[in-house]
């Protein structure tokens, strides 16, 4: 199947079948979000969901959080992964809102890159989810799924894995296709067992297609003398 063709089949499917496919960090705005984000590197977003509603109680905004000490938040993250430099990059990221940006959230890439805590994923998932940027953030699950399904050939980073899809992916269609492709790895295309039984794209699938040529090939004949 030409490259070209998977792209078109898999991308209707999804239209039909997930068409309000959305992040499941809960937020209620933009700097809700940048904050579950950067808790969630690393991280799953249930236990993201789980530690946020005590912190935004907390800290309701830009500037509550950049008041706060490092050790304060820190008390508040102390079940996510890497507490420590996520509080400093909190804090760090707080503070940069209120002095350059006036406590409001980019919309931006390269101007989110500049806080701390956001790298170039990070930056891409604010502006999709909530600002609709024609922009693709490739996390682990975006990453994998590509390379598995046949999006990308070989792409060796995740800036390879970005190009590649936003070069085949109609910009209206990427802020929500990133959401395609991370529920599809977190709940179908599994990292260890992907469930190739229940999944829907599988007859465009380029690893579904080599897995059943391989068992075709290896099947043993039932003929016998």
């Amino acid at each position: 199947m030409q490259k070209k063709e998977r792209y078109s089949k898999i991308i209707e499917w999804f239209k039909e079948n997930m068409p309000a496919a959305e992040s499941e960090l809960r937020h209620r705005n933009a700097y809700e979000l940048i904050v579950a984000v950067i808790l969630s590197a690393q991280c799953t977003d249930k236990r993201v969901n789980m530690v946020t509603p005590a912190l935004f109680e907390a800290y309701p905004d830009a500037q509550s959080l950049a008041n706060a000490s490092v050790e304060d938040i820190l008390r508040h993250i102390k079940s996510i992964s890497y507490p420590n430099s996520k509080a400093a990059h909190l804090s760090g990221m707080a503070k940069k809102l209120i002095s350059d940006f006036g406590g409001e959230v980019p919309d931006d890439v390269t101007l989110l890159q500049t806080l701390p805590g956001v790298g170039r994923k990070t930056a891409n998932v604010v502006a999709a989810v909530m600002y609709g940027k024609s922009v693709m953030p490739v996390d682990t699950h975006v990453f994998r799924v590509s390379e598995r399904i046949g999006f990308t050939t070989n792409s060796k980073t995740p800036l390879a894995t970005e190009k590649e899809l936003t070069a085949h992916i109609p910009a209206e269609l990427l802020p929500i296709a990133h959401h395609w492709l991370i529920l599809h790895g977190r709940y179908v295309c599994t990292a260890r067992a992907p469930k190739c039984n229940k999944c829907g794209i599988a007859q465009w699938c380029r690893h579904f297609g080599r897995k059943n040529k391989q068992e075709t090939t290896t099947k043993p004949s039932r003929n016998t003398r």
